[in-house]
């Protein structure tokens, strides 16, 4: 089918800053979708018939497809496929349907303004999605380009980042760009004092230099056992950056965390890229709260939290890329189940410290394969005036991946 739907990304400048293309799709259009503010940008000789968008958006697709193949403009903020409606209706509408005319984005005219480099700059967005994603991209030196919610997102960011230790850090809001409206506000986190914010913003921060208590942890594996809140049923360090690597997690992959404790291995596991996914499957009232913590203080919010006991709790969950056991390995159908339900080429990864559990994983190896590996860990301890080697408890990992 020929192309019928145009997008086109708009700026505060409106139908004066569209070019010949766009203006032509316009002029052609019988039906023009967009935002109550992109609509009212639009000159009367647009005669095309204006629809707000629904709410919620998703009703937008049926009344989109109803138009199939008769000419239809969608209206966007900036470049549609960046943080953008284009790319969401892209899932709705083959790609040969539609033509996308793109406008300079929030995050080219943030870093204009700012005079920062954008491939040096990490660009974000807490539009729609839960501002404490933001805790893990806070690190000395980084500079952020934020798409903020609404006008309170500035005055959020200023308290997370004093609270994570980056009190110094310098916030500049940029409101309106491009438009009439423009305006430009600036303050240090831990002195911000401004009003609300205009709800059409882009937050640039400057993390700068944080204190020496500050919160900003690595993405690679192996976080400090201390940035976890947990009653004890905790993966320790060495032996969770060492099952990380056997899970080894890329980018859009699921895991499931079964016997999560506190979330640790599944947190670690979303931090390392940010379309990683994860089910953290913990039966403990206690420790699923400790879960919501450390998932939300950690900046992956997005965890998403399945309570019950394996195997019962699996029934019905998406398929996952990767498996962590690392509590129920000799419990009744938890290991059977989790390999049945393991994609094909899958990495199924379980943890033993008893000795009735080993000999579990031994047995799947026998019968599945993969490897088989012990760790033993020991830390300098004072001994009186002296130290000495302190061994912790031997952990088996036991890693197998599932053939076709």
């Amino acid at each position: 089918m020929a192309q019928w739907l145009t997008v086109i990304g708009i700026g505060e400048d409106g139908y004066g800053g569209l070019g010949a293309n766009a203006r032509d799709a316009l002029a052609r259009a019988g039906t023009v979708f967009g935002g109550k503010r992109h609509l009212d940008l639009l000159p009367a000789e647009v005669a095309a018939k204006r629809v707000a968008w629904p709410g919620p958006f998703s009703d937008a697709y049926p009344m989109l497809l109803a138009l199939r193949g008769q000419p239809v403009v969608a209206l966007a903020s900036g470049d549609p496929m960046h943080f953008g409606m284009g790319a969401t209706l892209t899932r709705y509408i083959e790609r040969d349907e539609m033509l996308i005319l793109p406008a300079p984005s929030s995050f080219s005219l943030g870093a204009a303004a700012m005079g920062w480099p954008i491939q040096d700059t990490q660009l974000l967005s807490v539009h729609g999605r839960p501002t404490e994603t933001l805790f893990r991209a806070f690190a000395p030196g980084a500079r952020l380009l934020i798409l903020s919610n609404d006008g309170d997102t500035p005055a959020q960011v200023a308290r997370m980042l004093s609270e994570s230790g980056f009190q110094s850090a310098h916030l500049t809001v940029l409101e309106h760009m491009g438009g009439d409206s423009e305006r430009r506000i600036e303050g240090v986190a831990d002195a911000w004092n401004h009003a609300r914010c205009a709800d059409l913003n882009v937050l640039a921060v400057d993390c700068g230099i944080p204190a020496s208590s500050s919160r900003s942890h690595s993405t690679l594996a192996g976080l400090p056992d201390e940035a976890f809140e947990h009653d004890g049923q905790l993966t320790k360090r060495d032996i969770r950056a060492v099952t990380l690597a056997h899970l080894g997690p890329l980018p859009g992959e699921l895991l499931w965390d079964v016997g999560a404790g506190c979330g640790s291995i599944g947190i670690e596991w979303m931090r390392t890229h940010p379309a990683c996914r994860a089910l953290a499957v913990e039966a403990n009232e206690k420790r699923q709260g400790l879960i919501v913590h450390n998932s939300r203080a950690l900046g992956v919010p997005d965890l998403k939290l399945v309570r019950g006991e394996a195997p019962g709790a699996l029934t019905g969950l998406a398929a996952p890329d990767a498996i962590f056991i690392g509590g129920g390995v000799s419990d009744d159908g938890v290991m059977q189940t989790c390999w049945k339900t393991l994609k094909p080429g899958g990495r199924l990864v379980a943890n033993a410290v008893t000795i009735q559990s080993e000999m579990m994983l031994v047995r799947w190896r026998d019968t599945y394969g993969g490897e088989l590996t012990k760790l033993n860990v020991s830390h300098a301890q004072p001994l009186g005036s002296f130290d000495t080697w302190r061994a912790v408890l031997p952990v088996t990992i036991y890693s197998v991946r599932k053939s076709g």
